[in-house]
């Protein structure tokens, strides 16, 4: 059975750091794209950030690029989410999701989702 589970969650002030990891199992995602989304309460879930498993280029969205990096760990399995000089409005619960395209920044792209992580930043 294919399964993504995220951990790392947590609640950090403002100006701290967090990182979230995405644990792959059942298969091997070497040919495909990670990516990190969020969803606040009452808002749309929106892209965070991207790479692909193979390396390369990266992808960020613009209110997080700077603070957030994410990278993967090929002998783990297993992809991570550096979040840095974090704000209130981070806020959110994080999902991890794999897609077998390449660019991928979409939600409807990513056919693999993990059951996300909640992040609590306060003031």
């Amino acid at each position: 059975q294919v399964q993504l589970v995220e951990s790392g969650g947590g609640l950090v002030q403002a100006g701290g750091s967090l990182r979230l990891s995405c644990a792959a199992s059942g298969r091997t995602f070497t040919s495909y794209t990670m990516g990190w989304f969020r969803q606040a309460p009452g808002k749309e879930r929106e892209f965070v950030a991207a790479i692909r498993w193979s390396g390369g280029n990266s992808y960020y969205a613009d209110s997080v690029k700077g603070r957030f990096t994410s990278y993967t760990d090929n002998a783990k399995n297993t992809v991570y989410l550096q979040m840095n000089s974090l704000k209130p409005e981070d806020t959110a619960v994080y999902y991890c999701a794999a897609s077998p395209r390449m660019g991928a920044t979409m939600a409807l792209l990513y056919g693999y989702w993990g059951q996300g992580t909640q992040v609590t930043v306060s003031s």
